[in-house]
């Protein structure tokens, strides 16, 4: 009957040795799972509250965990995450904590798949869907919030939008990483790796645009199908005073539209993340109607994976594209529910990681679930493979 009979709450450890919170879950019937929260350095005004795991652990065990044991199925993933939303009160999750909600919740949902004996995927997609797999975006650049001393820009991705199987896009990140890290090398650049495992080196954006270039072209030629180049730009973390600050450089909003559709136009740019603050829904839509349909104007720090936020933007035409985080919203059915919006209203989801990560891989189950298009992973370090490696096992085994 999947009955929730014990919810246990822990701190681990994320990527950047950071405490998070971890949860597990037991159920009447021998189902168990397992979810542990993600945390972000880049974070949006918007999102969800997260908790320092000490305290959301203690909130969460004093007022959701009772609601839940002996009281809600795990098989009702809308009925955990409205008691999750319940048991806190508030819209943004402050009481407990969106880090202890999306622990629960996750685990919730792993030991209901658990009962069943199927794939999380399955348990969440149903019955026809987890044939088609996300387009794994790799980080192989970073600066920004992520590394000091690096790039304003805070991501330079690999997109490998040609890759015929997942498995192939993956390792063609793999090779970028390792293509960008040689030219680097060639050049007498000393790098160390920021929070994704992207390699940080102390050059400018457009020095590094040029290698991160390079390198997809050598890679492409190698693979022999279509790599694209992405960017993160995280705005937000820019803009102060009304104008946009890289460095001793500064750019009013709309220097920033222009110079951001200049690189589309100069570099094929495949996909654009936060080109522009998180509140200029009239930026973005600007942006989005220079560049056409081509390029993905994706917003995160915009719409926060919160609904509202991403109706908003669709009545402004602001970007094609959302990023979905869940422990930015706080449940899976909150993280699902944006990832339908986005598709009704013609924009393509992209599942996401963060910066401080583990091993969890609900995301990668999340991404093939509901056909999302594209995923952010990182490219390399243990706590990004192991998305991209359950991601090459889901494809294997469909």
């Amino acid at each position: 009957m999947t009955l929730i009979t014990e919810v246990r709450l822990r701190r681990v450890l994320d990527s950047r040795g950071n405490p998070t919170v971890e949860a597990e879950l037991r159920t009447d019937d021998g189902g168990f799972g397992r979810g542990a929260a993600p945390s972000g350095a880049s974070t949006g005004d918007h999102e969800a509250v997260e908790r320092p795991a000490g305290e959301a652990i203690t909130r969460a065990r004093e007022l959701a965990v009772p609601r839940l044991e002996g009281q809600v199925y795990a098989g009702d993933q809308r009925g955990v995450d409205n008691t999750l939303r319940a048991a806190d009160g508030t819209d943004d999750f402050s009481e407990i904590g969106a880090n202890s909600a999306v622990a629960i919740s996750m685990a919730a949902a792993k030991a209901a798949a658990d009962v069943l004996g199927a794939p999380l995927y399955q348990h969440l997609g149903g019955a026809f869907r987890g044939r088609e797999f996300p387009v794994p975006l790799g980080n192989v650049v970073g600066g920004g919030e992520h590394a000091a001393d690096a790039t304003h820009i805070q991501e330079f991705l690999a997109a490998p939008v040609g890759a015929p199987s997942v498995t192939d896009a993956a390792f063609a990140n793999a090779r970028v990483h390792g293509a960008v890290g040689d030219i680097l090398e060639e050049r007498g650049v000393a790098a160390a790796k920021g929070d994704e495992g992207a390699w940080a080196p102390a050059v400018d954006d457009a020095t590094a645009l040029e290698i991160v270039d390079e390198a997809v072209d050598a890679v492409a030629d190698e693979v022999g199908f279509e790599i694209g180049i992405g960017l993160d730009v995280a705005a937000a973390e820019l803009f102060d005073d009304g104008a946009y600050h890289y460095g001793d450089e500064t750019r009013t909003p709309d220097e920033q539209v222009d110079y951001v559709a200049e690189l589309v136009d100069e570099y094929g740019l495949v996909y654009v993340e936060d080109p522009l603050d998180e509140d200029d829904f009239e930026g973005f839509a600007e942006l989005t109607g220079r560049i056409g349909s081509e390029t993905l104007v994706c917003g995160d720090d915009l719409f926060v994976t919160d609904a509202d936020r991403i109706e908003r933007g669709v009545e402004a035409g602001a970007g094609n594209s959302v990023l979905v985080k869940p422990n930015q919203i706080g449940t899976l059915s909150d993280a699902f529910d944006a990832i339908e919006l986005a598709v009704a209203s013609g924009y393509d989801p992209v599942v996401s990681h963060r910066s401080g990560e583990t091993e969890d891989t609900t995301i990668a189950h999340l991404a093939v679930a509901t056909d999302a298009p594209f995923i952010k992973t990182g490219t390399v370090g243990g706590e990004r493979t192991a998305k991209l490696n359950e991601l090459i096992r889901i494809e294997a085994n469909a």
